[in-house]
């Protein structure tokens, strides 16, 4: 009897139709990158969506895998802070229309005549106008022209007599009707307002404002109470006025604020003082209040002190600092002098010393020195 055997090769193991996988079943061909990460072949050569692809973080720079390389942080974005949002379009500052005084005082003048010729009218002029040789009235009493001359004369005279206004130097009149606003007057003098239109006085005037101990830091984190200046005016009245609820609240809320983002330096520092401080502060505040229009000119420390918290302890590290400096600089100078004497004296020949004498020489010294200064050993 005679047995057939088929002999299978080995790539085709593994890959017949129904064969069950089994320790004989070779995987697919892989290829290794440098990374050591495997990609099968079949995953090249798919017909398929592209995969998703997700970005790496900002944070973190990769490097090579596998190489021992540490990931290096990247360069940090700088945040941008938001601008401010501008005001109302129709917020924006232009002049009223008024009329001179003379006006007001020619339509109220109207008036008075006006009222008077009716009254003459009516023949109701009182005998003392009769003294005065003023003709006697042709009527016999009141009737419903009269009433209406009456009413005329009486609003010309009182709208002329009630727009009279008189604009200073320095003072503003923000004019509105029904909430819209209707402009302003900067003109000086005896002017004549339509006395219908509500009108709000605005100072406009170059103003300062010294506020009361506000909270801070140094630039070492130390807290303070810092009193500023504040030289501000009103540029634009309408959004001054109209832009918020009140502008001087405003302006002592922008002040904290930029105090809170600033450190200060009590005078005499290192990093500019308050100088430096001050200049910051009146950027910060000047970009804050320019869209509600708030001119800020300058915004400078005036008095700068460690909070109560700290104070004892910043000054007992100044006394420190102010004792090793002057330890240091009379320690300098006394080295200076016992070094100038011993150099005079053996340049001399006036004395012949080896190194144990020179050592007593300058201890000698040293110690008359520090006394005559009147410090200790």
């Amino acid at each position: 009897m005679s047995t057939t055997t088929s002999h299978t090769p080995p790539e085709s193991e593994g890959q017949s139709d129904g064969a069950a996988p089994g320790a004989g079943v070779r995987p697919p061909r892989l290829i290794q990158n440098e990374a050591t990460t495997e990609i099968p072949v079949h995953l090249l050569f798919r017909d398929g969506p592209d995969p998703v692809r997700v970005p790496l973080a900002p944070a973190l720079v990769g490097r090579r895998q596998g190489t021992g390389e540490r990931p290096r942080p990247g360069r940090p974005v700088p945040v941008r802070r938001r601008p401010l949002p501008e005001t109302d379009p129709e917020l924006a500052e232009r002049p009223a229309r008024v009329l001179p005084g003379a006006a007001g005082l020619f339509a109220g003048a109207c008036g008075l005549t006006g009222a008077l010729v009716t009254t003459w009218w009516a023949g109701l002029l009182p005998p003392a106008g009769r003294a005065l040789g003023l003709p006697a009235g042709t009527g016999s009493g009141l009737g419903l022209a009269h009433w209406a001359a009456y009413a005329g004369s009486g609003l010309l005279g009182a709208a002329g007599f009630g727009g009279l206004t008189r604009g200073r130097a320095g003072r503003a009149w923000v004019l509105g009707l029904f909430g819209r606003y209707r402009g302003t007057v900067r003109r000086t003098g005896l002017l004549w307002v339509n006395p219908l239109v509500p009108r709000r006085r605005v100072d406009v005037r170059l103003r300062h404002w010294r506020s009361e101990a506000m909270p801070a830091v140094d630039p070492d984190g130390m807290a303070l109470r810092v009193v500023v200046l504040v030289v501000w005016r009103v540029r634009d009245t309408a959004r001054a006025l109209l832009g918020v609820d009140d502008h001087e609240t405003y302006l002592r809320a922008c002040v904290e604020a930029a105090l809170a983002r600033v450190p200060v330096e009590p005078a005499g520092g290192a990093r500019g003082g308050t100088t430096a401080a001050g200049d910051a502060l009146t950027r910060l505040v000047a970009e804050e209040t320019a869209p509600v229009g708030v001119e800020v000119f300058s915004v400078q420390p005036v008095r700068v002190e460690y909070a109560p918290e700290v104070a004892a302890a910043v000054h007992r590290r100044r006394i420190a600092a102010l004792d090793a400096r002057q330890r240091a600089s009379l320690l300098g100078s006394v080295v200076d002098s016992v070094e100038d004497t011993v150099t005079r004296l053996t340049t001399r020949g006036l004395v012949e010393l080896d190194d144990y004498d020179r050592k007593v020489l300058v201890r000698d010294l040293t110690v008359a020195f520090c006394s005559g200064r009147g410090e200790p050993v």
